[in-house]
């Protein structure tokens, strides 16, 4: 098949949304939805009232009866809530939980899911939710997701799939396992769904051949990542080391192989840095298909960042100033993450020191094994005494940042807590934040996903 050249990455926490991937697609390329904590993001904005009807309209269209009324019943707020007051809860994500999320609509252009790895609990679901919806290809990275391929295969063909989640002191190989079934949401459906195509993302040839072989099903290509991309960030290789400013210290080691993953013959795109103006010429000389760009996205129009914050992320670009750190502790999967430098958020010490540490999302929680043999669930963001009640030590909480909240309050869907303190943002993006203002046209202080685009193809 011919896939597109640019690759509009899956970022954050609803940053990339369905208004991002819309628009990128209608231009031919591959719009990409961000599959992470989509259920949170589901229950809040019906809390705020839905006022574009977006999500109800998706609801609506769930094929097993009465699913849809529950959920708007559950916690759609006519109007939107109190300012002040807080989003009502959901369990947060176990062995055990179910969602079901619809991904794609109103158009024919081709339209992605981006996955983490390291968020196990809802990707059986968010996937097939996703195929019900028409998507066309999964992206997912954070880890090695062998088992991901077979999964699009059964969920193809209507069957069941289990995924076996990591756990922590399991020593005997009899990990937990996640199950699900879509029968119940595919009753009375005539059509079969259409296997996405998958795109792995890696950082490494060897990543990438290992994939290739032993992956349970087809991989159909690869997203090369560069250090300088953002959001989770492959560790360098070996003892971590790191910079005098503290960053952990990349060498050439830490360069992919390009000649060899060209040479495995599967189609591949390069990211990191790759978003600028004459990168897919370059890319393309290498042997790509294409490029994955993602921080010029993350601050268009169409993305789902909080204008105010854009606009201080722009204005910081054109006066020079706009930087991130790769922070090697913040975020509690151990990956090293990309944090845009900013005040008014979790990156300053005094934002992250002043907020209680709270975990009330769990996305990032590790499952482990407890001494009666039953699983158990911790973050090394939580608060400290609990960790350390779960046989956590110490020193995996220091630095350790709530990455869920604070995405979510990148994108207006901060909690507001019980005294009334609004949850701060914590914003990722990558090396070429310095350089979004060189989107901007003449006399303006905004671009949009088609400047990008523009740009990109220039």
């Amino acid at each position: 098949m011919a896939h597109p050249r640019i690759i509009q990455g899956g970022m954050g926490v609803a940053v990339s949304g369905w208004a991002l991937a819309r628009t990128v697609s209608k231009q031919g390329q591959l719009g990409v939805i961000s599959g992470t904590a989509l259920a949170h993001i589901l229950a809040r904005r019906l809390q705020l009232g839905d006022s574009d009807g977006k999500m109800r309209h998706a609801l609506s269209h769930l094929p097993l009866p009465g699913l849809g009324e529950r959920i708007i019943s559950t916690y759609f707020v006519p109007g939107g809530k109190q300012p002040d007051a807080p989003f009502k809860g959901i369990a947060m994500p176990s062995i055990t939980s179910r969602h079901s999320l619809l991904a794609k609509a109103g158009h024919d252009g081709v339209v992605g899911i981006n996955l983490l790895d390291k968020i196990q609990f809802p990707t059986l679901a968010s996937i097939f939710g996703a195929m019900l919806a028409g998507i066309d290809y999964v992206l997912m990275g954070a880890g090695i997701p062998r088992a991901i391929p077979g999964v699009l295969d059964r969920f193809a063909r209507g069957e069941a799939a289990e995924l076996k989640i990591d756990t922590i002191g399991d020593s005997t190989g009899e990990a937990n396992s996640i199950h699900f079934d879509p029968s119940p949401f595919l009753a009375g459906c005539s059509r079969t769904l259409k296997r996405p195509v998958f795109l792995a993302i890696v950082a490494s040839a060897t990543l990438a051949l290992t994939l290739a072989r032993k992956s349970t099903g087809k991989v159909d290509g690869f997203i090369v990542e560069m250090e300088t991309a953002g959001g989770h960030n492959a560790p360098p290789r070996g003892p971590l080391q790191l910079t005098p400013e503290g960053e952990p210290l990349y060498g050439p080691r830490d360069i992919p192989d390009i000649e060899k993953i060209h040479a495995i013959g599967l189609p591949f795109w390069l990211a990191g840095s790759y978003g600028m103006p004459g990168k897919l010429a370059e890319a393309i000389k290498l042997g790509a298909a294409g490029i994955q760009a993602g921080t010029a996205f993350a601050f268009c129009e169409e993305s789902g960042i909080d204008p105010l914050y854009k606009q201080r992320v722009i204005q910081l670009s054109l006066e020079g100033k706009a930087r991130v750190f790769t922070d090697p502790v913040a975020s509690p999967t151990g990956f090293p993450f990309k944090v845009v430098q900013l005040d008014g958020t979790l990156s300053t010490m005094e934002e992250y020191g002043a907020r209680p540490r709270i975990c009330d999302m769990g996305y990032l929680r590790h499952v482990y094994k407890k001494e009666d043999g039953s699983p158990g669930y911790r973050c090394p963001s939580e608060p400290i005494d609990d960790y350390l009640k779960k046989g956590g030590t110490l020193e995996e909480t220091v630095g350790r940042k709530c990455i869920c909240n604070g995405l979510m309050a990148t994108v207006g869907l901060g909690q507001k807590r019980s005294d009334g303190t609004p949850e701060l943002p914590i914003l990722t993006a990558g090396n070429e934040v310095a350089n979004v203002a060189r989107f901007l046209k003449p006399g303006t202080v905004t671009y949009t996903a088609t400047d990008v685009i523009n740009a990109l193809l220039a």
